[in-house]
């Protein structure tokens, strides 16, 4: 049985997924009242026009939700705080399914979870993936982070299922940054999309936010060629020229002067203060990163962050 801790889209997405490669799933869902009209209805009002298959369990019994192995599908962060409320959860491997940076100790979901529970064998599912591709069954790939070679494997065969191809990597760094930091530039994008500067530039800002991403991953260790796969490169393309990107549609409302949903998590919003905190401290130069802060933090038009880019030095590429 595979256990899956939030039943947000994403988590009933992986929860239908597995569900039809006939695995048992226990989808774990915070609210009692939610979880019944789920069990009920077999159907979770965030992925429209989806059934549950009959194999998937859920509930809002924390005890009998888990199993050897859990993913945690709930926003980056309130993954500290799901940790920390159910120590129980350690000698288990737990495999983040979020992503960004967690504020104040700008640590990644990997690092969150061995910080608070050092028992656990931690991992990251992450890459180009939106929940109702996954739940439609559409093909997807994504990149299973995790340094327990063993583990890794036997999670891979696991999770592999007709739509969805689990590439295995121990670079959990580089895949949780690059999960993380293309949510930033997906902003950056929208933005620039949503004020009219055109596909041009935001073909510039996804080309220099990848050599943003790369300059962070190396500097704290990661391998440059995990950020060329599915969990940087891959997510970044989707993640940027999609409205079905969160990251991205909150970029656009921010470029038109629009209001944006509030109920609506938007993980690169936190990350970029995060990365860019961090990236100050050592000296990292992620200068769209920056400038998105600016925007969200009212310090800076959005005009003049896209001129203040344009006027630096000249240099080579």
């Amino acid at each position: 049985m595979i256990s899956i801790l939030g039943a947000g889209a994403f988590g009933t997405a992986l929860a239908v997924a597995f569900a039809r490669n006939g695995t048992p799933v226990s989808l774990w869902a915070r609210d009692a009242v939610a979880a019944k009209t789920m069990q009920d209805t077999r159907q979770n009002t965030r992925l429209p026009n989806v059934n549950l298959p009959e194999t998937v369990s859920v509930t809002a019994d924390f005890a009998s939700a888990i199993a050897d192995v859990v993913l945690l599908a709930v926003p980056m962060q309130k993954l500290r705080g799901l940790l920390e409320t159910h120590p129980e959860l350690s000698g288990h491997t737990l495999v983040a399914c979020c992503k960004g940076v967690e504020l104040g100790t700008q640590l990644g979901p990997v690092a969150v979870i061995r910080d608070v529970l050092p028992d656990a064998t931690p991992g990251i599912l992450t890459g180009p993936s939106f929940a109702s591709d996954i739940a439609r069954g559409l093909p997807t790939a994504l990149t299973l982070a995790i340094a327990d070679d063993t583990a890794g494997k036997a999670l891979q065969k696991n999770l592999t299922s007709p739509n969805i191809r689990i590439y295995r990597t121990a670079d959990t760094v580089g895949a949780e940054l690059g999960g993380a930091l293309k949510n930033v530039i997906a902003i950056a994008c929208g933005i620039a999309i949503g004020a009219g500067f055109g596909d041009s530039a935001r073909a510039a800002l996804m080309t220099r936010g990848y050599a943003e991403m790369q300059r962070m991953a190396r500097a704290l260790g990661a391998q440059p060629e995990t950020l060329s796969g599915l969990s940087g490169f891959g997510d970044l393309t989707l993640t940027c020229s999609s409205e079905q990107s969160r990251n991205y549609r909150f970029g656009l409302s921010l470029g038109r002067g629009e209001d944006f949903d509030p109920s609506v998590t938007v993980e690169g919003a936190a990350t970029a203060r995060a990365a860019d905190a961090r990236a100050k401290s050592m000296d990292i130069d992620m200068p769209i990163t920056a400038a998105v802060v600016a925007v969200l933090d009212g310090g800076l038009q959005i005009r003049d962050a896209m001129e203040m880019l344009l006027a630096r030095p000249p240099k080579e590429e």
